[in-house]
């Protein structure tokens, strides 16, 4: 929680990305502290980056996310949905190529045209609710 609260909060300074980055280089090193570390390394302004810290301003965020990704079946990280379909955990490249080109196929022979088939045959045809 504090970590994805730390991401967030770069965010408003437009550097989501640099803590991502630096948040997964030092995955073991989590602390309070630490977080605050990285917030000074990539340069937010730490005044501004530990009030919304202190804050928790996205806890509710974070937690309502949390429980899609539970109610979905993703309980941990990586985790990914290609077309609905899901695949757990870090995977070698053939199992994702061959879900893709699987996906392509369907796609293709559904006839629906490209820009909506998305929303047609996946989305219409998923869970109404979470």
């Amino acid at each position: 929680m504090p970590a994805a609260n730390a991401a967030q909060c770069a965010n408003e300074q437009g550097a989501f990305w640099k803590m991502h980055d630096i948040l997964f280089e030092n995955n073991k090193k989590l602390s309070v502290d630490d977080l605050e570390s990285y917030a000074s390394q990539i340069d937010l302004n730490l005044d501004v980056w530990k009030k919304c810290f202190e804050s928790k301003k996205y806890q509710y965020q974070i937690e309502s996310d949390q429980k899609a990704s539970v109610a979905l079946g993703a309980r941990g990280t990586p985790a990914f949905f290609i077309n609905g379909r899901f695949i757990s955990g870090a995977q070698p490249y053939e199992k994702f190529k061959a879900l893709i080109d699987e996906e392509l196929k369907k796609a293709k022979a559904s006839g629906i045209p490209r820009g909506s088939y998305y929303k047609k045959a996946i989305v219409a045809k998923g869970k109404k609710k979470l």
